[in-house]
């Protein structure tokens, strides 16, 4: 760690003046790196997070060798579940597969409640190592939210069209605000655990939430996610939403007590901003473009700058994931020219 500690970032997501255009991107510890998946041949993703010293590598590997302006904490939504006891395993080539999914209130009933110091030390642990020795750039901490959690759940795995959660919101109301309360206990506690341990912003991943439309996000989430953001409120740190394909939910995330929102490619800055969006953005360059030579990366890239240059309050990000096939010198050469196009 370096004695000059980077915090543009944090002051783009206040809304402030920044010399240039931060940036980070989603999924960027692990999938392409070299080192990342020489470990891969020897730990599972679970055995990876649940070592500090690991997990902190893998972490910092991106700051290092992209030159982003924050680092994410590796580890899985799925993290925090078992501690819920939900029995969680990742699939190679599957995603996160759950053996008792959840079928009726008695099952939301049996699910227990997260301590973090003692359920997922291993995590508090990482970000303190992260934190107190080893950045130079803020720490983004992160956590699920009820209704993608509730997905897997429910469904048991990944899901395309989310029928075994969408009928069970539907047919079983007061069991779905059940569960959407204990996870939205479990997810403010198990926030404000990281950033207590050091965390300096956070992002909640509403990823499937796209499936639903606006008048049942209004009534079946939407509650929730208020009372996470304003649970989450006075820990003083800036909060972010982030869901994939939900253009129609972006002033209802507008309405939440959060900083930031995130927005995957569909939807250009230029276009939110005409919808009414007022928050600061965050995004949104297609990670496939990422695999095209680098004429047409640039065009995308600062297509993407000019516009936010002109509307104002954004973070550079990923409409989604880095994905496996990205290579690490695209990474780099990105953050160089986010940076370098954007200075003020």
């Amino acid at each position: 760690m370096t004695n000059t500690f980077n915090d543009t970032i944090l002051k783009a997501y206040n809304g402030e003046k920044t010399d240039y255009t931060p940036a980070w991107y989603m999924r960027q510890a692990g999938r392409s790196q070299e080192e990342y998946r020489k470990l891969k041949e020897k730990y599972s993703l679970f055995e990876i997070t649940h070592q500090p010293e690991l997990c902190a590598y893998v972490t910092r590997l991106p700051v290092e060798h992209y030159g982003v302006d924050a680092a994410i904490l590796y580890k899985d939504i799925m993290s925090p579940l078992p501690s819920l006891g939900v029995d969680v395993e990742i699939k190679k080539g599957v995603g996160p597969v759950i053996d008792n999914p959840i079928m009726s209130v008695q099952d939301i009933e049996r699910l227990g409640m997260i301590n973090p110091e003692a359920d997922v030390p291993y995590v508090l642990d990482t970000i303190r190592l992260l934190t107190k020795e080893q950045l130079d750039v803020p720490l983004i901490g992160f956590s699920g939210a009820p209704f993608t959690l509730a997905s897997y759940m429910i469904e048991g795995g990944p899901s395309k069209n989310y029928s075994k959660t969408k009928a069970f919101m539907y047919s079983q109301p007061e069991a779905w605000f059940a569960l959407m309360d204990k996870l939205g206990d479990m997810t403010v506690a198990y926030v404000k655990a990281q950033i207590q341990a050091g965390a300096l912003a956070v992002q909640i991943f509403d990823s499937w939430v796209g499936a639903l439309n606006v008048e049942d996000y209004r009534y079946y989430i939407k509650p929730i996610m208020n009372r996470i953001f304003s649970e989450l409120r006075p820990e003083n740190v800036p909060l972010i939403v982030f869901g994939v394909g939900a253009r129609h939910l972006l002033l209802e995330w507008n309405d939440l007590p959060v900083d930031v929102i995130g927005l995957d490619w569909r939807t250009s800055i230029f276009e939110a901003r005409q919808m009414g969006v007022t928050k600061i953005l965050q995004g949104n360059l297609d990670p496939t473009v990422l695999l095209a030579d680098w004429e047409m990366i640039e065009m995308k890239t600062k297509a993407i700058l000019d516009e936010s240059m002109e509307q104002g309050g954004h973070v550079f990000n990923l409409g989604h994931g880095v994905t496996p096939d990205i290579k690490p010198e695209t990474l780099k050469k990105l953050t160089e020219l986010i940076h370098t196009y954007s200075k003020r």
